[in-house]
């Protein structure tokens, strides 16, 4: 009989707690959950990509943290033209940028790219992501409201992140262009 395969695998701290929680419910040893995982996945890998880009994953991996609602698209307009007409306007986009910089320090530390990004941001439904050549990508909106908010967005997720990227607006359409990651 021929002796296993070792592997080392490194993990952060979040994913060496599951792994440890998962074995004690279990009750198995770490080589064993290990094996059955990656069994799981390859049977049930075309299940995690075939489902529009992971985003049903994305949307599962969002909500479970807590830091995410679903929200209707009534409401978020009727948020968006409140915003609009509202006194204190300059201190809302104030604030919106100082959140869209704290997603691109969390964003920054995991390496993700443009591309990642936007189809994050798609799966939150603030656009249908088209990729129209290697680099450049065009966001289509479901309302002009949107798109001030969407633009504020990415330029300062990405600024903040270090990328150079263009965008123009259209009537309801963004086109991004990434001229350096």
């Amino acid at each position: 009989m021929k002796a296993p395969e070792r592997i080392t695998i490194a993990m952060d701290k979040e994913t060496s707690e599951v792994l440890k929680k998962m074995k004690e419910d279990l009750g198995i040893s770490q080589s064993e959950l290990m094996r059955e995982a990656l069994k799981f996945y390859s049977k049930h890998r075309t299940l995690f990509e075939s489902i529009e880009d992971k985003k049903v994953y994305t949307h599962a991996e969002m909500l479970s943290a807590g830091e995410h609602v679903i929200l209707d698209i009534d409401h978020w307009l009727l948020f968006l033209s409140f915003i609009k007409s509202h006194p204190e306007k300059e201190k809302f986009w104030g604030l919106h940028r100082e959140v869209c910089q704290a997603h691109a320090e969390q964003f920054k530390h995991k390496s993700y790219r443009v591309e990642y990004i936007l189809k994050r941001l798609e799966a939150c439904n603030f656009f249908k992501l088209s990729k129209t050549a290697k680099d450049e990508f065009t966001l289509v909106l479901g309302s002009d409201m949107q798109k001030q908010f969407v633009k504020t967005e990415l330029e300062e997720i990405f600024a903040g992140m270090g990328f150079q990227i263009e965008i123009k607006g259209d009537f309801a359409k963004l086109r991004v262009k990434v001229l350096h990651e």
